[in-house]
């Protein structure tokens, strides 16, 4: 996550969405930056934790933005990510593992620890399944999103790939892409809203 006061902004870092190269562009004009463990801070404990001490502090109450993926893409670019060498022999790794397995471990009831990745709909939501981001883009639309961050930092920036996950098939059988989407709705309906939208949502969080 990075936060910039000059431009009432925070961007959230929503997991295997091209984060990386968002914050390698970004990192040098943020104010606050979390890093590391941190990096990935979802919404609900932005809310409870670190919104009020923003807006305490500094009197800071940042428009919200974070991207999105086609959620059977972001779950094969984990699969990806955890099939190279350098986790081989590890808990995390799927090096033996099909994309369907993977799969089936993901929407499991007790995920092993390959499987844990959580969601980006559960990353982005209140408990009640509100989004808590002002703004919310599709990985699928650039454009979109950096003609957005181009604006608001008012210069040209340069996106470069960084931390890009291996390349490989991942075949995905229908039955298991069917269970995904069952287990999984909210999400999928969340990026389908999106992607019908041109790659940009608006929200307004806390309205009621």
């Amino acid at each position: 996550m990075l936060i910039f006061s000059r431009q009432n902004l925070a961007y959230f870092a929503v997991p295997k969405t091209g984060s990386t190269a968002v914050e390698l562009a970004l990192k040098p004009k943020a104010d606050i930056i979390f890093a590391k463990g941190r990096k990935h801070t979802p919404l609900m404990r932005f809310d409870a934790k670190i919104a009020p001490f923003l807006d305490d502090a500094f009197d800071l109450r940042p428009e919200r933005v974070a991207v999105i993926r086609d959620p059977v893409e972001q779950l094969s670019s984990w699969y990806r990510y955890r099939t190279q060498a350098a986790l081989r022999g590890s808990d995390n790794s799927t090096a033996h593992l099909s994309f369907d397995q993977f799969i089936a471990d993901v929407i499991s009831d007790d995920p092993p620890p390959h499987a844990g990745v959580g969601s980006q709909f559960r990353f982005l939501t209140a408990s009640t399944g509100e989004v808590l981001v002002h703004r919310l883009f599709a990985y699928e639309r650039q454009p979109a999103f950096r003609g957005f961050l181009e604006e608001r930092f008012e210069q040209a920036l340069d996106f470069k790939s960084k931390n890009v996950s291996p390349q490989t098939d991942t075949p995905l059988e229908p039955a298991t892409r069917t269970k995904l989407r069952a287990a999984r709705a909210a999400e999928f309906a969340l990026y389908d809203r999106l992607m019908a939208a041109d790659g940009m949502l608006t929200f307004t969080p806390g309205a009621s």
